[in-house]
């Protein structure tokens, strides 16, 4: 496949139904975590426009920060602390409209106003999560969970 997106237009269901298929076209047959994660986290960012995307990897007992596009971002996060750390902790996306209320919260760029975190789970095990962040609030829904959460198990099956 060419490194180029075929982008659409319209609802934010029609824009994931378009984009997964050709991530994982492209990531098909890379062996490379990093290139992937990297693909993965460029191809969101250019669909959806969001503020932050990236992924942070467990590293012993910390997430240490991986692929990612925007702005500079916090380096490690303790299992349990912020959003990430604490998607990690849970096991389960987190979803947060307004990233002023979530105790603990991380504040990277004062301009998140919104999160959504992926864990990437193998074998039982948080492997990786995928963090979102928007400038507006309440940004992200059970779609883009849907959705995430589908991305998230190819690229646990095929980076992990």
């Amino acid at each position: 496949m060419a490194e180029d997106l075929k982008l659409v237009t319209g609802s934010k269901s029609e824009k994931y139904e378009n984009l997964l298929p050709q991530l994982f076209a492209l990531c098909e047959g890379e062996e490379d975590q990093i290139a992937n994660l990297a693909n993965s986290a460029a191809a969101l960012k250019e669909a959806f426009n969001w503020w932050w995307v990236g992924f942070y990897i467990v590293r012993g007992d910390e997430l240490v920060l991986g692929p990612f596009q925007g702005p500079v971002a916090c380096t490690r996060i303790k299992k349990g602390k912020g959003v990430c750390g604490s998607a990690w902790e849970q096991k389960k996306v987190l979803l947060v409209p307004d990233v002023e209320q979530f105790p603990g919260h991380i504040a990277c760029s004062s301009a998140s106003k919104s999160e959504i975190v992926v864990p990437l789970i193998k074998d039982g095990e948080v492997v990786a999560v995928l963090d979102v962040d928007s400038e507006f609030p309440d940004f992200f829904d059970a779609t883009d969970a849907l959705y995430l959460e589908k991305l998230q198990a190819f690229l646990v099956s095929t980076c992990f």
